[in-house]
Protein backbone atom coordinates (compact mmCIF):
# COMPACT_ATOMS: atom_id res chain seq x y z
CA UNK A 1 0.00 0.00 0.00
CA UNK A 2 0.92 3.59 -0.60
CA UNK A 3 -0.25 6.64 1.56
CA UNK A 4 -0.32 10.01 2.68
CA UNK A 5 -0.32 11.00 5.94
CA UNK A 6 -0.84 14.76 7.05
CA UNK A 7 -0.94 15.60 10.83
CA UNK A 8 -1.79 18.49 12.21
CA UNK A 9 -1.84 20.13 15.35
CA UNK A 10 -2.49 23.38 16.59
CA UNK A 11 -2.34 25.18 20.18
CA UNK A 12 -3.74 28.62 20.71
CA UNK A 13 -2.48 30.05 23.93
CA UNK A 14 -4.12 32.40 26.02
CA UNK A 15 -1.33 35.11 27.05
CA UNK A 16 2.00 35.01 24.45
CA UNK A 17 4.31 33.06 24.83
CA UNK A 18 7.85 34.62 25.27
CA UNK A 19 10.08 31.33 24.50
CA UNK A 20 9.46 27.61 23.67
CA UNK A 21 11.26 24.30 23.37
CA UNK A 22 9.94 21.98 21.40
CA UNK A 23 10.40 18.20 20.74
CA UNK A 24 9.01 16.31 17.27
CA UNK A 25 8.25 12.38 16.81
CA UNK A 26 6.25 12.86 13.38
CA UNK A 27 8.12 11.33 10.78
CA UNK A 28 7.69 7.30 10.02
CA UNK A 29 11.25 5.00 10.66
CA UNK A 30 12.20 3.01 7.46
CA UNK A 31 11.97 -0.76 8.31
CA UNK A 32 11.60 -3.93 6.12
CA UNK A 33 7.83 -3.29 5.78
CA UNK A 34 7.72 -0.10 5.08
CA UNK A 35 9.99 3.08 3.49
CA UNK A 36 9.26 6.61 3.81
CA UNK A 37 9.44 8.41 0.10
CA UNK A 38 9.18 11.76 1.53
CA UNK A 39 8.47 13.88 4.59
CA UNK A 40 7.93 17.84 5.29
CA UNK A 41 6.98 19.96 8.29
CA UNK A 42 5.63 23.45 8.04
CA UNK A 43 5.83 25.18 11.54
CA UNK A 44 4.50 28.82 12.44
CA UNK A 45 6.03 30.39 14.17
CA UNK A 46 9.12 30.12 11.83
CA UNK A 47 11.77 28.80 14.88
CA UNK A 48 14.98 30.23 15.01
CA UNK A 49 16.83 26.80 15.72
CA UNK A 50 15.43 23.31 14.19
CA UNK A 51 17.86 20.28 14.30
CA UNK A 52 16.97 16.56 13.56
CA UNK A 53 18.93 13.82 14.70
CA UNK A 54 17.79 9.78 16.29
CA UNK A 55 16.95 9.57 19.62
CA UNK A 56 18.30 6.60 21.78
CA UNK A 57 15.34 4.08 20.27
CA UNK A 58 16.54 5.12 16.64
CA UNK A 59 13.54 7.23 16.12
CA UNK A 60 13.78 10.36 14.24
CA UNK A 61 13.41 13.09 16.39
CA UNK A 62 13.07 16.80 15.74
CA UNK A 63 14.22 20.06 18.57
CA UNK A 64 13.05 23.38 17.60
CA UNK A 65 13.47 26.77 19.42
CA UNK A 66 10.96 29.65 19.43
CA UNK A 67 12.29 32.55 20.45
CA UNK A 68 9.80 35.33 19.30
CA UNK A 69 6.44 36.27 20.96
CA UNK A 70 3.50 33.85 19.48
CA UNK A 71 -0.20 33.37 20.53
CA UNK A 72 -0.38 29.81 18.39
CA UNK A 73 1.83 27.23 17.88
CA UNK A 74 1.02 24.83 14.88
CA UNK A 75 3.32 22.12 13.08
CA UNK A 76 1.60 20.09 9.78
CA UNK A 77 3.81 17.18 8.78
CA UNK A 78 2.97 15.35 5.64
CA UNK A 79 4.72 12.09 4.40
CA UNK A 80 4.09 9.54 2.03
CA UNK A 81 4.89 6.17 2.72
CA UNK A 82 4.71 2.48 1.10
CA UNK A 83 3.93 -0.14 3.53
CA UNK A 84 4.21 -3.72 2.64
CA UNK A 85 2.70 -7.10 3.47
CA UNK A 86 5.34 -9.36 4.74
CA UNK A 87 4.74 -13.26 5.36
CA UNK A 88 3.95 -14.25 8.95
CA UNK A 89 5.30 -16.84 11.27
CA UNK A 90 3.22 -19.51 12.66
CA UNK A 91 2.07 -18.64 15.76
CA UNK A 92 2.26 -22.21 16.92
CA UNK A 93 5.75 -22.80 15.95
CA UNK A 94 7.27 -20.29 18.29
CA UNK A 95 9.18 -21.20 21.09
CA UNK A 96 7.32 -22.08 24.47
CA UNK A 97 6.80 -19.12 26.69
CA UNK A 98 8.77 -20.24 29.81
CA UNK A 99 11.74 -20.82 27.50
CA UNK A 100 11.93 -17.37 26.10
CA UNK A 101 11.46 -15.85 29.62
CA UNK A 102 14.69 -18.14 30.56
CA UNK A 103 16.35 -17.10 27.60
CA UNK A 104 15.89 -13.41 27.98
CA UNK A 105 17.39 -13.36 31.67
CA UNK A 106 20.44 -14.93 30.20
CA UNK A 107 23.66 -13.36 28.52
CA UNK A 108 22.02 -11.48 25.59
CA UNK A 109 22.73 -13.28 22.04
CA UNK A 110 24.15 -11.43 19.03
CA UNK A 111 20.90 -9.55 17.63
CA UNK A 112 18.95 -9.64 21.11
CA UNK A 113 20.69 -7.11 23.06
CA UNK A 114 17.85 -4.70 22.34
CA UNK A 115 15.24 -6.71 23.85
CA UNK A 116 16.79 -7.02 27.33
CA UNK A 117 15.64 -2.75 27.43
CA UNK A 118 12.17 -3.81 27.23
CA UNK A 119 11.98 -6.28 30.00
CA UNK A 120 12.25 -3.68 33.04
CA UNK A 121 9.64 -1.08 34.49
CA UNK A 122 9.04 2.47 32.87
CA UNK A 123 7.67 5.76 34.08
CA UNK A 124 3.92 5.04 32.12
CA UNK A 125 4.57 0.94 32.76
CA UNK A 126 5.67 -0.20 36.32
CA UNK A 127 5.08 -4.06 36.50
CA UNK A 128 3.00 -5.54 39.28
CA UNK A 129 1.58 -9.02 40.57
CA UNK A 130 -1.46 -7.65 39.48
CA UNK A 131 -0.42 -7.45 35.76
CA UNK A 132 0.92 -11.03 35.72
CA UNK A 133 -2.04 -12.46 37.48
CA UNK A 134 -4.01 -10.73 34.54
CA UNK A 135 -1.36 -12.60 32.18
CA UNK A 136 -1.50 -15.70 33.33
CA UNK A 137 -4.40 -17.62 31.97
CA UNK A 138 -2.97 -16.84 28.59
CA UNK A 139 0.47 -18.39 29.58
CA UNK A 140 -0.12 -22.20 30.13
CA UNK A 141 3.01 -24.40 30.55
CA UNK A 142 4.68 -25.12 27.16
CA UNK A 143 2.75 -22.82 25.44
CA UNK A 144 3.84 -21.34 21.90
CA UNK A 145 4.80 -18.00 22.59
CA UNK A 146 3.09 -16.23 20.10
CA UNK A 147 0.24 -18.28 20.22
CA UNK A 148 -0.36 -17.21 24.11
CA UNK A 149 0.16 -13.06 23.49
CA UNK A 150 -2.75 -13.41 20.58
CA UNK A 151 -4.95 -15.45 23.65
CA UNK A 152 -3.91 -12.35 25.57
CA UNK A 153 -4.65 -9.76 23.05
CA UNK A 154 -8.14 -11.36 22.36
CA UNK A 155 -8.80 -11.30 26.06
CA UNK A 156 -8.08 -7.54 26.26
CA UNK A 157 -9.93 -6.81 22.85
CA UNK A 158 -13.33 -8.73 24.78
CA UNK A 159 -12.96 -7.45 28.05
CA UNK A 160 -12.50 -4.05 27.90
CA UNK A 161 -14.54 -1.03 26.66
CA UNK A 162 -13.22 1.48 24.45
CA UNK A 163 -13.78 4.71 26.26
CA UNK A 164 -12.04 7.67 25.59
CA UNK A 165 -13.24 10.07 28.76
CA UNK A 166 -12.51 7.43 31.40
CA UNK A 167 -8.34 7.53 31.32
CA UNK A 168 -5.57 10.11 30.71
CA UNK A 169 -2.37 10.05 29.78
CA UNK A 170 -1.24 9.52 33.14
CA UNK A 171 -3.53 6.61 34.08
CA UNK A 172 -1.83 3.49 34.85
CA UNK A 173 -2.19 0.17 33.89
CA UNK A 174 -3.04 -1.29 37.44
CA UNK A 175 -6.09 1.38 37.03
CA UNK A 176 -7.04 0.23 33.15
CA UNK A 177 -7.32 -3.13 34.82
CA UNK A 178 -9.63 -1.81 37.86
CA UNK A 179 -12.18 0.14 35.49
CA UNK A 180 -11.81 -2.44 32.44
CA UNK A 181 -11.92 0.86 29.96
CA UNK A 182 -9.80 3.14 28.16
CA UNK A 183 -8.28 4.15 24.91
CA UNK A 184 -5.45 2.58 22.16
CA UNK A 185 -2.52 4.15 24.64
CA UNK A 186 -4.39 2.37 27.60
CA UNK A 187 -4.22 -1.36 26.06
CA UNK A 188 -0.79 -1.05 24.78
CA UNK A 189 0.45 0.08 28.46
CA UNK A 190 -1.66 -2.39 29.95
CA UNK A 191 -0.61 -5.27 27.59
CA UNK A 192 3.08 -4.49 27.36
CA UNK A 193 2.92 -4.58 31.55
CA UNK A 194 1.47 -7.99 31.42
CA UNK A 195 4.12 -9.19 29.17
CA UNK A 196 6.95 -7.47 31.01
CA UNK A 197 5.30 -8.64 34.55
CA UNK A 198 6.07 -12.29 33.64
CA UNK A 199 9.62 -11.59 32.24
CA UNK A 200 8.92 -11.57 28.65
CA UNK A 201 10.22 -8.27 26.47
CA UNK A 202 7.95 -5.90 24.70
CA UNK A 203 7.58 -2.40 23.46
CA UNK A 204 5.23 0.41 23.18
CA UNK A 205 4.62 1.47 19.09
CA UNK A 206 2.89 4.77 17.93
CA UNK A 207 1.93 5.06 14.36
CA UNK A 208 -1.28 5.67 12.28
CA UNK A 209 -3.92 2.77 11.27
CA UNK A 210 -5.60 3.74 7.90
CA UNK A 211 -9.57 3.77 9.16
CA UNK A 212 -12.67 3.31 6.47
CA UNK A 213 -15.79 5.07 7.29
CA UNK A 214 -19.27 3.35 7.72
CA UNK A 215 -20.84 1.59 4.37
CA UNK A 216 -22.21 4.36 2.02
CA UNK A 217 -20.47 6.83 4.32
CA UNK A 218 -17.67 9.57 3.22
CA UNK A 219 -14.33 9.64 4.84
CA UNK A 220 -13.99 12.75 6.32
CA UNK A 221 -11.36 15.16 6.17
CA UNK A 222 -9.19 14.82 9.60
CA UNK A 223 -11.38 11.94 10.96
CA UNK A 224 -8.42 9.72 11.43
CA UNK A 225 -6.09 9.81 14.53
CA UNK A 226 -2.76 8.47 15.77
CA UNK A 227 -2.89 5.21 17.01
CA UNK A 228 -0.91 2.72 19.35
CA UNK A 229 -0.12 -1.17 19.84
CA UNK A 230 2.67 -3.25 21.29
CA UNK A 231 5.79 -5.39 19.92
CA UNK A 232 6.97 -8.69 21.36
CA UNK A 233 10.08 -10.10 21.02
CA UNK A 234 9.93 -14.11 19.66
CA UNK A 235 13.58 -15.23 19.65
CA UNK A 236 13.98 -16.32 15.69
CA UNK A 237 11.28 -14.42 14.54
CA UNK A 238 12.38 -11.21 15.76
CA UNK A 239 9.60 -8.37 17.16
CA UNK A 240 6.13 -9.03 16.22
CA UNK A 241 3.56 -6.29 16.07
CA UNK A 242 0.15 -6.93 17.99
CA UNK A 243 -2.95 -4.21 18.28
CA UNK A 244 -5.24 -4.98 21.52
CA UNK A 245 -7.54 -2.42 20.43
CA UNK A 246 -8.47 -3.95 17.33
CA UNK A 247 -7.74 -7.68 18.30
CA UNK A 248 -5.58 -8.33 15.21
CA UNK A 249 -1.87 -8.49 14.25
CA UNK A 250 -0.43 -5.11 12.35
CA UNK A 251 -0.74 -5.06 9.14
CA UNK A 252 -0.54 -3.16 6.00
CA UNK A 253 -2.83 -0.55 7.34
CA UNK A 254 -0.32 -0.27 10.42
CA UNK A 255 1.85 3.23 9.89
CA UNK A 256 5.01 2.90 12.27
CA UNK A 257 6.17 6.37 13.24
CA UNK A 258 8.32 5.29 16.32
CA UNK A 259 8.81 2.49 19.17
CA UNK A 260 9.71 3.00 22.83
CA UNK A 261 9.39 1.60 26.66
CA UNK A 262 5.76 3.46 26.97
CA UNK A 263 4.37 6.52 25.49
CA UNK A 264 6.50 8.98 26.86
CA UNK A 265 9.45 7.84 24.95
CA UNK A 266 7.43 8.56 21.27
CA UNK A 267 4.87 11.06 21.98
CA UNK A 268 4.40 13.25 18.68
CA UNK A 269 4.93 16.65 20.52
CA UNK A 270 6.62 17.25 23.51
CA UNK A 271 7.58 21.00 24.52
CA UNK A 272 8.09 23.65 27.77
CA UNK A 273 7.18 27.20 27.67
CA UNK A 274 7.74 30.87 29.06
CA UNK A 275 4.20 32.81 28.94
CA UNK A 276 1.17 30.75 27.55
CA UNK A 277 -1.52 30.63 30.26
CA UNK A 278 -4.22 28.27 29.45
CA UNK A 279 -4.19 26.79 25.63
CA UNK A 280 -6.61 24.92 23.57
CA UNK A 281 -5.43 21.78 21.84
CA UNK A 282 -6.97 21.34 18.22
CA UNK A 283 -5.34 17.84 16.01
CA UNK A 284 -6.63 16.69 12.64
CA UNK A 285 -4.85 13.00 10.76
CA UNK A 286 -5.46 12.17 7.31
CA UNK A 287 -4.57 8.60 5.97
CA UNK A 288 -5.10 8.21 3.02
CA UNK A 289 -4.23 5.71 0.18
CA UNK A 290 -2.86 6.68 -2.95
CA UNK A 291 -1.88 3.04 -4.36
CA UNK A 292 -1.52 -0.17 -3.83
CA UNK A 293 1.99 -2.08 -4.38
CA UNK A 294 3.22 -5.38 -4.70
CA UNK A 295 3.91 -7.15 -1.22
CA UNK A 296 7.58 -7.95 -0.55
CA UNK A 297 9.35 -11.62 -1.80
CA UNK A 298 9.74 -13.26 1.34
CA UNK A 299 13.65 -13.89 0.56
CA UNK A 300 13.49 -10.01 1.35
CA UNK A 301 12.26 -9.87 4.79
CA UNK A 302 14.65 -9.37 7.57
CA UNK A 303 14.13 -11.08 10.76
CA UNK A 304 14.57 -8.16 13.27
CA UNK A 305 10.77 -7.01 13.00
CA UNK A 306 8.17 -8.95 11.71
CA UNK A 307 4.21 -7.37 11.18
CA UNK A 308 1.71 -9.76 10.56
CA UNK A 309 -1.15 -9.18 8.27
CA UNK A 310 -4.76 -8.98 10.51
CA UNK A 311 -6.50 -12.29 9.77
CA UNK A 312 -9.65 -9.89 9.70
CA UNK A 313 -10.84 -6.76 9.34
CA UNK A 314 -11.44 -4.59 12.70
CA UNK A 315 -12.57 -1.06 12.58
CA UNK A 316 -10.31 1.23 14.40
CA UNK A 317 -10.53 2.86 17.65
CA UNK A 318 -7.85 5.04 18.73
CA UNK A 319 -7.23 8.01 20.35
CA UNK A 320 -5.36 11.21 19.34
CA UNK A 321 -1.61 11.29 20.69
CA UNK A 322 -0.60 14.95 20.68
Amino acid sequence: MKYRVQHQTAYEYGDSVTLSHHVLRLKPRDLARQKCLWHEFKVEPTPLILRTEPDYFGNEQTFLSIQTPHGRFMVDSTFEIEVALLPPPDPSKTMPWELVRTRLRETPREGELDAFEYLYDSPYIPTSDELAAYAMPSFAPGRPLLAAVLDLTRRIFEEFKFDSTATTVATPPSEVLKIKRGVCQDFAHLEVGCLRSIGLSARYVSGYLETEPPPGKPKLAGADVSHAWISVFCPSVGWVDVDPTNNILASEHHITIGWGRDYGDVSPIRGVLLGGGTHSLSVGVDVVRIEIEIPLKAAEVPVESVAIPAPSQSQSQSQVQA
